[in-house]
């Protein structure tokens, strides 16, 4: 037996299909394309029974739709659990939900299910131009929420009840600002990733050549930097993450691994103190790892963030969401100390076998240079001399590819030239190892900050030279310079291989001053609201607080919001009240509702606190059934007043509605002379108490 579903408003209904889909475009790219599309057939089909197209499936085919789709959902997660996987069920259920959404309960558990899942929307998207379209999706079902409750016969718009939701959320306003500001925040204990499962762009904790060739065509941001003093110069840039030391041939590792870290508190905010001098700021987007982008001769300052060996730096847990660290610049200090044996084999390993040629090339160099500063400095000038090219498309060097870049294809990207020297100086009897980051960075809006891009990555080697302890060597400078001293874009331009995948980004088109300008602008804005309103953590608001009188902590901030929730409330009630009284003393028509009531109870009827027009006057037609038209017009009149598309809650203001007065009058003194004809004919009603 299929459901009938004539008993919601069609236009309630629609508005609620609406913000049901803009609340879906967040998550377009995370979920899979049949469960979208399954999401948005189901609301279609309830649409279609809607308008009387078709018809909602019975009990038997909803549990094979239900089954069958579940079926899909657990063959496709292949037992992958997580917060995303578990995100994208809650969405496939939501779809389900459209199918036997009847009446007006269903549309209520809609309504709530579709708020959730607005919020868990910002699990996974918390930029502020996805967070005014999950807005825009909550604002759109409250709108249907509305819709919802306006009678049927009543000329009450669409855009009227948009208005009054507007003007219930500015008086709104002031509570939920002056809570977000002093609610206390307090981090929870313990947190499950939020995006396991999600890919993102970025380093990885290896590195095969050509791996940063193709982050070099992605222009997402990597993370952005404040500083307080001057700005370092860009070829002085040089953002370090992750240490790669171990070489299988192919492809560079970490020697030692991440070790597993159980799953602990959520990683904490740097705070909003003020920068000093030598210190800067850096609000790291979502990566999904522990590692953290530092300069040279940096030390945290904030807690969030832990040095490890190698002069690099780890977060608590890995970054889900964005995080922002503080880093101080101390001055270069002197070798520290020397390598052990353990480390000197670390840092010399290479596959026994492979590239032949590079090991010979190795032993000649060392034959004229004194000592391993002059090697290195042997191969830098090796790749200045002799034709050498930096390209975004470098040919495939799949057997030897050391040999091959050196001797034959004498074309690649940094990560091939860095791989390239390392080599060479641990063929050399030299530790060496990999560095992967970035290097360089563009200026924000008004060079108030710095930029780092996805195809500001970078790869460079490092050396222990004795007595001086590690020594940067960057073979990308000596081949081409313009990287390291002005960015990418000019490298390539003879190449014209600068984003030429990625044509929809701005940053491709520098020179269209315009784009630049709108694209500089738009990153302020998300800046901002990241900074101050996604960062807004528990040392933010310490710091905040610190700077007002009284020594506020957490127990001041819960007395102080709850002092502020009790004022909220009782100012909102005292207006309210006083709003109802002027109502009660103003408003002709409320006074024709309270008579009408009055004349129904007289009778013997039980009005109820609250009865509608409709109400009253099914109570009317069932006291005088010769008053049933009158009582149904004075109703929809009632109706429209209140709820008409030309109402403002200004009763009795301007003539049309004077002669909407009279004529409501006059059927109120029809409805009584009726009622006391039915009086007179059989006495007073008697109804069971």
């Amino acid at each position: 037996m299929s459901l009938k579903p004539s008993l919601l408003p069609t236009r309630a209904l629609l508005w609620l299909l609406c913000g049901f889909l803009l609340l879906l475009l967040p998550q377009w790219d995370r979920l899979p394309v049949w469960l979208a599309a399954a999401c948005i057939a189901l609301a279609g089909w309830r649409w279609l029974a809607q308008t009387g197209r078709a018809r909602l499936p019975g009990r038997w085919l909803r549990l094979a739709i239900m089954g069958t789709l579940i079926a899909v959902y657990i063959a496709t997660v292949s037992g992958r659990f997580s917060v995303d996987t578990a995100a994208s069920f809650f969405v496939l259920a939501v779809g389900l939900k459209w199918l036997e959404t009847a009446n007006r309960r269903d549309f209520f558990v809609l309504f709530f299910i579709l708020v959730y899942l607005a919020t868990v929307n910002f699990l996974f998207r918390q930029g502020i131009g996805w967070s005014l379209v999950t807005l825009a999706g909550v604002v759109v079902t409250l709108v249907a929420l509305q819709l919802l409750h306006t009678p049927a016969d009543s000329r009450h718009s669409s855009f009227h009840g948009l208005r009054r939701l507007g003007g219930m959320l500015l008086k709104t306003l002031p509570v939920v600002i002056a809570l977000f500001v002093f609610f206390p925040r307090m981090a929870p204990l313990w947190s499950v990733p939020l995006v396991s499962d999600q890919a993102r762009t970025g380093l990885s904790d290896s590195m095969t050549p050509g791996d940063i060739s193709s982050l070099a065509q992605s222009s997402e941001r990597a993370f952005r930097v404040t500083f307080a003093g001057e700005t370092p110069e860009h070829r002085d840039r040089y953002w370090r993450g992750l240490i790669l030391d171990r070489f299988d041939g192919r492809t560079w590792s970490q020697w030692q691994q991440e070790p597993y870290r159980p799953l602990g508190r959520v990683n904490r905010d740097a705070g909003l103190e003020a920068l000093a001098d030598n210190e800067y700021d850096v609000l790291m987007e979502a990566s999904g790892q522990r590692w953290v982008y530092a300069l040279d001769n940096s030390r945290p300052v904030s807690a969030n963030i832990a040095e490890v060996s190698g002069r690099v730096f780890r977060l608590e847990r890995p970054a889900d969401t964005s995080v922002r660290y503080r880093m101080e610049l101390e001055r270069e200090t002197g070798t520290a100390g020397g390598l052990s044996p353990a480390e000197r084999r670390q840092y010399l390993q290479l596959p026994p076998q492979g590239n032949q040629r590079s090991r010979q090339l190795a032993r000649d160099l060392a034959m004229g240079a004194g000592t391993d500063l002059a090697f290195a400095n042997a191969v830098l000038n090796r790749f200045r001399e002799q034709p050498y090219y930096y390209t975004l498309r470098p040919p495939a060097m799949p057997d030897d590819p050391v040999d091959t870049l050196l001797f034959d294809a004498q074309r690649g990207f940094c990560a091939h030239y860095a791989s390239a020297m390392t080599f060479l100086l641990r063929a050399a009897d030299i530790p060496a190892r990999v560095v992967a980051g970035y290097q360089g960075g563009s200026p924000g809006p008004d060079e108030a900050y710095l930029i780092i891009r996805q195809y500001d990555a970078h790869a460079w080697v490092e050396a222990w030279i004795e007595e001086r302890g590690w020594v940067r060597f960057d073979p990308t400078a000596a081949i081409a310079p313009q990287r390291i001293e002005s960015g990418l874009r000019d490298a390539v331009a003879e190449e014209g291989s600068f984003l030429e995948d990625n044509w929809a980004s701005p940053q491709r088109y520098g020179d269209l001053p315009l784009v630049q300008w709108a694209s500089l602008q738009l990153d302020r804005i998300n800046y901002n609201w990241q900074r101050w309103v996604i960062g807004y953590q528990g040392q933010s608001q310490m710091d905040l607080m610190s700077r007002l009188p009284g020594n506020i902590g957490l127990r001041e901030l819960g007395y102080l919001t709850a002092g502020l929730m009790g004022v909220a409330l009782l100012v909102a009630a005292l207006v309210a009240a006083i709003r109802h009284g002027g109502a009660t003393r103003t408003d002709p028509a409320g006074v024709l509702v309270s008579r009408w009531a009055r004349l129904l109870q007289k009778r013997g009827s039980a009005v109820p606190a609250g009865a509608t027009p409709l109400e009253l006057a099914r109570m009317t037609e069932q006291q005088a059934p010769a008053a049933a038209a009158v009582a149904r017009a004075f109703a929809r009149d009632l109706n429209n007043h209140y709820y008409g598309s030309g109402s403002r809650s200004r009763p009795g203001r301007g003539s049309h509605r004077s002669t909407e007065l009279r004529l409501m009058r006059r059927r109120l003194a029809r409805i009584r002379r009726e009622l006391r004809k039915r009086s007179t004919v059989h006495g007073p009603a008697q109804h069971p108490s």
